[in-house]
């Protein structure tokens, strides 16, 4: 909603961050809106946008003053849908709801993947290695997430053809009603959702997957029974194309940076200032919202009751404040703060199983390539991602 109560010196902005050239290239927009405040209302879509770090990291820690329950896009009808989801509720029951969706993914569980995910890395690096030129989207970063999540989740094997379309689908309806891709979005999104909402959504589920536990926590009352099906869509929906966007992002980023590269083939223990660097870089989700539920204060900019804020991640990650050349890229860089995966009672639930994903694939590559040949690379245009659509490559062999 437009607040009604308003001050007289709030920042203000004209940036529509879905224009085209926004949408391509963000980060001139983004900088901007970082100069301009800590909090600016962007006058063209009624929300605050947060660009800042210190911000966005204040926002997403107090859920009881910026709430999720009433939808976290910009988009009134899927906010509407999104009612009572995983991503939007609050407090007790949100947690409840994280707690179940969490089982498959945790410290035990996925030490008892590792060692399946790390063979399929190390395997599928020998594949591309014989192949010579691939493309490091389609062949290397949607190999893992897909075959690994659809497997483990239960999903059935026509389904799996369609996944990474009902993502990029859904996120972008997170975006504004009004916005092209939003719009475009629509019959993708309905059929992902008639498919998730099907009577017999159940019975097409392979039996001791992940989805299939779900049914069997409605059976022992833990979960209402229409609950199943959206959080079936937590589970293929945001653990897909975060994954490929981030996994990608660090060929790009190596390909164009060989000497850190090295460092990591030299030091393979920077594994994970590799992958933390990447996701500060990328920030594959760019934008969540919340709405505020009192008047409350950011940087001495009030926001009222009741207007809704635009936490700006990929932005927040980019913020000169608190990361010294921020866009550059440096493994050896102290990134793990990142505001990528989020922070407080809505951080990712799945990044335990994302950082599995990037360590396993990361460490192969390290193993048996000594550089990366990127020909070109076609970004990601889309709403609420950053990412490559595709990306061909040639490894060389160490």
């Amino acid at each position: 909603m437009t607040s009604e109560v308003l001050s007289p010196t709030r920042p203000e902005s004209d940036v529509d961050l879905w224009e085209e050239a926004a949408v391509h290239n963000p980060l001139e927009a983004w900088r901007e809106l970082r100069e301009t405040g800590s909090a600016v209302w962007l006058r063209g879509r009624d929300v605050w946008a947060i660009p800042r770090y210190d911000g966005v990291r204040e926002v997403l820690g107090d859920d009881e003053s910026f709430s999720s329950s009433q939808g976290v896009g910009l988009n009134p009808m899927l906010n509407e849908a999104m009612a009572g989801t995983t991503i939007a509720s609050d407090g007790p029951f949100h947690e409840h709801l994280r707690g179940i969706l969490r089982r498959p993914m945790s410290p035990r569980e996925l030490r008892k993947l590792a060692p399946d995910v790390q063979t399929e890395a190390e395997t599928l690096v020998e594949r591309l290695l014989e192949r010579g030129t691939f493309d490091a989207v389609t062949d290397l970063a949607q190999h893992l997430p897909v075959t690994i999540v659809a497997e483990r989740v239960g999903l059935p094997d026509d389904v799996k053809d369609r996944m990474l379309e009902w993502g990029l689908a859904a996120f972008n309806s997170f975006g504004p009603a009004d916005a092209p891709r939003t719009i475009a979005a629509a019959d993708t999104l309905t059929e992902a959702y008639a498919w998730g909402h099907g009577a017999d959504l159940e019975s097409q589920l392979k039996p001791g997957g992940w989805a299939a536990a779900l049914w069997e926590a409605a059976a022992n009352g833990e979960l209402a029974p229409e609950q199943c099906p959206l959080m079936v869509t937590d589970y293929w929906g945001p653990s897909l194309d975060t994954t490929i966007s981030a996994t990608a992002s660090a060929i790009w980023f190596f390909s164009q940076n060989p000497d850190q590269w090295q460092l990591l083939r030299e030091d393979p223990t920077l594994v994970i200032g590799a992958i933390d660097e990447t996701l500060r870089l990328v920030s594959p989700i760019s934008y969540f919202t919340r709405v505020a539920t009192r008047d409350r204060e950011i940087d001495g900019q009030m926001i009222p009751a009741g207007d809704r804020v635009m936490v700006m991640y990929g932005s927040a990650n980019r913020d000169e404040r608190k990361y010294s050349d921020p866009d550059r890229f440096d493994i050896t860089r102290k990134a793990g703060d990142h505001l990528a995966f989020g922070h407080g009672a809505h951080s990712c639930a799945g990044q335990p199983l994302a950082r599995l994903e990037l360590r396993a694939l990361l460490t192969a590559l390290a193993a048996r390539v000594d550089s990366f040949e990127c020909f070109s690379a076609e970004p990601l245009e889309h709403n609420w991602l950053r990412g490559f659509v595709s990306m061909p490559v040639r490894m060389h062999a160490a």
